[in-house]
């Protein structure tokens, strides 16, 4: 007698799980593999010459532009997920600790409130505060702290690192807020009824506690910081362009979309490495704390 095969709980799971993951293949995997063959290609103004080679990776590593940009990148990424998560750990913690739990849900909503708007305009907002005659230089000049406008606040690395560490403060105010609140109150009770001061509290208790949320937070800031293409275009001139501007440059200005693409790949690799690393040193932390 014929029976119905039965599908195991493990096999239903699959079948869920496959398209959304087979979707999600098509749309990562398959640009990324077609960037990393192409960065092996050459191209000669319209004409690509499928021809394997290493030309490009050797003229990045012999022209030391690349260098020097991916070397700014890297840095301007640094210092803003540092500047970031200085800022933000603040705000997470008092929304945690001190607001009352019936208005917690109003402070993450004024938190994102940001994103109502375009990046483009939050941008432009920046370079008008930030600007010749901007509102920073014109209200300390009226106040009679500097008789000039500063020059060093536009168009350059600094106004890069202000302006991207305020568009990424929510990504790591929001990580680090649900560590927080994930954290057993009863612990720090414990820790202060053993004789610990708050401040010790915060530094044996609650921060390592919180640290998956300040590492979630350092990697969603560090990563797509250091491929930001608009904010350097607009606000770090010409001292301030990054990696990704020359990728750009490459593949619209140039018409050399394979060597855009290994410049991609190098990023892509650096990146990946720096955020590994991290990820590892803070397991080994983590695990010697324990």
């Amino acid at each position: 007698m014929w029976r119905k095969p039965t599908i195991t709980e493990g096999a239903r799971g699959w079948l869920m799980i496959s398209p959304p993951f087979f979707y999600a293949l098509a749309l990562m995997a398959v640009p990324l593999c077609a960037i990393v063959l192409f960065s092996f290609w050459t191209q000669d103004f319209m004409t690509v010459d499928t021809t394997f080679t290493l030309n490009n990776y050797r003229e990045i590593a012999e022209k030391p532009i690349y260098t020097a940009l991916l070397q700014r990148s890297l840095y301007v990424s640094t210092c803003v997920t540092i500047v970031t998560v200085l800022l933000a750990f603040p705000v997470a913690y008092y929304v945690s600790f001190y607001v009352k739990p019936e208005r917690k849900s109003l402070w993450l909503f004024l938190i994102t409130i940001p994103f109502w708007t375009s990046y483009l305009i939050r941008v432009f907002l920046w370079k008008v505060i930030l600007g010749f005659n901007g509102v920073i230089n014109t209200g300390l000049i009226n106040i009679g702290l500097i008789e000039e406008p500063l020059t060093f606040i536009l168009y350059n690395v600094n106004a890069v690192i202000i302006t991207l560490a305020h568009a990424f403060a929510p990504f790591a105010i929001l990580p680090i807020f649900v560590a927080l609140e994930k954290i057993d109150r009863s612990l720090l009770e414990a820790a202060q009824d053993l004789g610990e001061n708050r401040v010790m509290t915060f530094f044996r208790v609650t921060l390592p506690l919180a640290m998956p949320g300040v590492v979630a937070a350092v990697l969603i800031v560090f990563i797509p910081t250091i491929g930001d293409y608009v904010t350097p275009e607009l606000m770090g001139g010409a001292g301030g362009k990054l990696i990704a501007n020359m990728i750009q440059t490459q593949f619209l200005a140039l018409n050399n979309a394979p060597l855009g693409a290994a410049l991609a790949v190098v990023a892509m690799v650096s990146v990946s490495a720096i955020a590994l690393f991290f990820v590892l040193l803070n397991r080994r932390w983590l695990r010697g704390r324990s």
